[in-house]
């Protein structure tokens, strides 16, 4: 009887497979065997793509007349320092009595990558069938649904076509334009940066990372803070007094006046004292009150870009550490798959979703966790998803979101620290889905003096909801900032319930008295800097940096790079010194030689610099591997592309 030859992605992985399929015995060097059963793995890739130099000597040197540089036959080679872990995979591979090979490298793009390119040095026994392990988690019962229903290998032929075509097109760009602009302006950024001698390193993903990074970072250096002058009414009768904010409106005696600022801003003290004065002895009357109640459901699940921005803000690490360790909790079967783009559960997940909450109840030891569950339990809320916003095949790619399993308790111990708590962050946006909304009421009111309009809001949380799971502990009452007036944004949450109280009381078409009117200095501010979590996010949603949770998602297109690789675009521009993170903050600067590089690609390329081009690349990828269009439509119009820029680029010289 013929062997079934499972391949891994790295040797940790092949012994949770060897343990599912109960194989303990005749661990081999490099691969275990049993009866039916081999189990051999990659460590990271064992192929890459060969430098120009293997192709023609002559590539060593880098010369104008050598480029552009693109192949028609592609070479590999086996790194030297994996050649012996390649060859025993190579001899496994070849055996005659291997009846079945299972691919079940890392279930993503990279990881079909690393696979393909063993496959294709290797050259397996052609009689063997060719299987593909595509799975959502570590635990038993995943790794055991991912071998019996393993799909025919070519049923991911589209995915390895984006996978070899995302290569060759960072092989190509990379390749070529460092060399093209190293050439032209080589002794040009020498010079700049007081160095003896430059190279200029070009990447489809990473230049345009740059770009971004220091567009923002002369945005604020260019920024001159303009100071303006607001206008806050005091208002009230025996119920108390309340503020509102005076806006222009179009029978106001300000409209279009070249006085303003803005629309509740003057440009200078003395005219907004003017206008205090207009206004001295005055009626004041509410002509707009609207009481309203407000729920906010929880936030979607986490996909990586959200859990790397999320702990870049709480823990101050980088996005490649949060990366490491979910993969860790992944590998540990604490977690699920991190390198996904979705944030919602698919509809077949959803229901079962039952088993991973009672693995959390009944084994991990968190005392806040366990008094959520206790009142999820009690209260009976619904963990019924179906019918939400949380599931939702449409949006699920390869993978659903990053949850917990519920299972792989029995590591948990041994973790470290941040491990911990990363995944106390996890568990927390999972379990805050299945609790009911937060609940608001929502006054907001119009004062009018002689068509002059004051605006007033209060916003109080009635029910915290899952706010409980989400905020701090002290967090009892809720306000959201951004439905605050002047001042209620400092004001605590004690206050607001008061401004609310006062205002509660109040009617439509009631005349009020009027306390007080003040001058309150107010300034423009510039953007901020990225951090190493926000750019992650700014990259997921093509260069631009929503912070708005809900418009995020739905904009949502292709982004800038993929969730497997924006962690290792920041470490790269951080290592070749174009950019500097600072430690404590995670705040990124460009550097010197960072912005150098920028202005030569702005003058020579600047599309390389747009998002929008680098998206669009990154689209025809996802296109390839939907069977949208062919491969070879989107080498040619890659080819194209290089040999068009090149034409003009050698003009300008």
């Amino acid at each position: 009887m013929g062997k079934k030859l499972i391949i891994t992605e790295k040797p940790s992985v092949a012994m949770e497979f060897a343990k599912v399929l109960k194989i303990s015995t005749n661990r081999k060097n490099g691969y275990i065997e049993s009866e039916n059963w081999i189990i051999t793995w990659c460590v990271g890739h064992l192929v890459t793509m060969s430098y120009p130099e293997i192709y023609d000597e002559k590539l060593k040197f880098w010369r104008l007349d050598t480029l552009p540089f693109i192949p028609k036959e592609w070479k590999y080679e086996i790194i030297p320092a994996v050649q012996k872990q390649f060859e025993i995979v190579k001899t496994l591979l070849q055996r005659e009595d291997v009846e079945e090979i299972y691919n079940a490298g890392d279930s993503g793009r990279e990881g079909e990558y690393i696979q393909r390119l063993v496959f294709m040095m290797a050259k397996p026994n052609p009689k063997a069938k060719m299987k593909r392990v595509w799975i959502d988690s570590q635990t038993e019962e995943e790794i055991k649904r991912g071998i019996t229903q393993a799909k025919d290998l070519s049923e991911y032929d589209s995915l390895s076509n984006s996978a070899f075509l995302r290569a060759k097109e960072d092989y190509l760009i990379g390749i070529n334009f460092s060399r093209l602009l190293s050439i032209i302006y080589g002794r040009k950024v020498a010079n700049e940066i007081k160095e003896e001698k430059a190279s200029i390193s070009v990447g489809r993903v990473m230049t345009c990372v740059l770009g971004m990074i220091v567009s923002r970072e002369r945005e604020i250096r260019n920024f001159v803070k303009t100071k303006y002058y607001k206008i806050i009414g005091e208002f009230g009768g025996e119920e108390g007094s309340f503020k509102a904010e005076w806006k222009v409106n179009e029978k106001s005696q300000m409209f279009e006046s070249n006085k303003l600022y803005n629309e509740n801003g003057f440009k200078k003290e003395n005219d907004a004292k003017q206008f205090i004065l207009s206004l001295q002895g005055k009626k004041a009357i509410i002509t707009e009150l609207k009481k309203s109640k407000q729920k906010e459901n929880a936030p979607l699940l986490f996909n990586l870009a959200e859990i790397q921005n999320e702990c870049t803000k709480r823990f101050k690490i980088k996005p490649d550490e949060t990366l490491e360790i979910i993969q860790n909790l992944y590998e540990k079967k604490l977690v699920t798959y991190p390198r996904t783009d979705a944030r919602v559960l698919s509809s077949a997940v959803a229901k079962e979703i039952s088993k991973n909450l009672n693995g959390i109840v009944k084994n991990y030891q968190d005392e806040e966790v366990q008094k959520l569950l206790k009142k999820m339990i009690d209260e009976k809320y619904s963990t019924n998803l179906i019918k939400t916003k949380y599931v939702n095949d449409s949006k699920i790619t390869d993978h659903y979101a990053i949850i917990p399993t519920g299972q792989g308790f029995e590591n948990y111990d041994k973790l470290p620290d941040l491990q911990k708590k990363i995944y106390n962050v996890i568990v927390k946006r999972f379990i805050a889905i299945f609790y009911p909304p937060a609940e608001f009421n929502k006054i907001s009111l119009t004062v009018n003096i002689e068509n002059e309009t004051f605006f007033a809001n209060g916003k109080v949380c009635t029910k915290l909801g899952y706010l409980e799971v989400l905020k701090s502990k002290n967090s009892n009452k809720q306000s959201t900032e951004k439905e605050q007036t002047v001042e209620n944004k400092s004001n605590s949450n004690e206050e607001t319930e008061n401004n609310l109280e006062i205002l509660k009381n109040l009617k439509k078409g009631q005349e009020i008295e009027v306390k007080n009117f003040e001058i309150k200095d107010a300034e423009t501010s510039p953007p901020s800097r990225y951090n190493s979590g926000s750019i992650i996010l700014a990259m997921e949603n093509a260069g631009k940096l929503i912070e708005d949770e809900e418009l995020r998602e739905q904009i949502k297109g292709a982004g800038i790079g993929t969730s497997a690789t924006r962690a290792e675009i920041i470490k790269k521009l951080e290592k070749i010194k174009y950019i500097e993170i600072n430690q404590k903050t995670q705040i990124i600067t460009p550097t010197k030689k960072g912005e150098v590089i920028y202005d030569v690609v702005n003058y020579s390329m600047p599309d390389m610099l747009n998002p929008k081009l680098t998206a669009s690349w990154e689209k025809g990828l996802e296109m390839v591997a939907k069977k949208e269009i062919e491969p070879e439509e989107f080498m040619t119009k890659l080819e194209k592309y290089i040999n068009s820029k090149f034409d003009k680029l050698v003009i300008k010289m």
